[in-house]
């Protein structure tokens, strides 16, 4: 679910322009994550997110570990989630050639082992610009 969630995140920053998700809430059974949009994603383009964050998934990429010191982190790498007291070393999760990101979370080996990732609701909160959407994976 976890690993879903950065191809997710990568997938909605690609198509929307947006920062990855604010907040987010990984559980096994289902998920949810917040994202800062202008606007509510029409329902044909929350398909069209199902449907590439599948396609990503289904390219079977290797999941990578590596380590570096804060001064190594490529530029593409947002570091405005990590706490004050994070260490100098971070460990960056790499998805094949979509996604890299920082990252303590549990992940699987291969993007294979994921599933099918399918969202469930979401809704749109104007005077915040927050789009939360729900999934699942089956």
């Amino acid at each position: 679910m976890h690993t879903a969630e950065h191809i997710l995140n990568q997938t909605m920053v690609r198509m929307f322009g947006c920062p990855r998700s604010r907040n987010a809430h990984i559980e096994r059974k289902k998920s949810k994550c917040d994202y800062q949009l202008d606007a509510c994603p029409t329902d044909a383009q929350v398909l069209e997110l199902e449907r590439r964050v599948n396609e990503v998934i289904q390219r079977h990429l290797d999941v990578t570990y590596e380590f570096v010191d804060r001064g190594g982190v490529p530029p593409e790498v947002d570091l405005g989630k990590l706490p004050d007291d994070a260490s100098p070393t971070l460990r960056l999760v790499r998805i094949g050639d979509y996604d890299l990101c920082a990252c303590v979370g549990t992940h699987v080996k291969n993007t294979a082992e994921i599933g099918t990732f399918k969202i469930i609701s979401h809704d749109y909160n104007p005077e915040a610009h927050t789009w939360r959407m729900r999934f699942k994976l089956v």
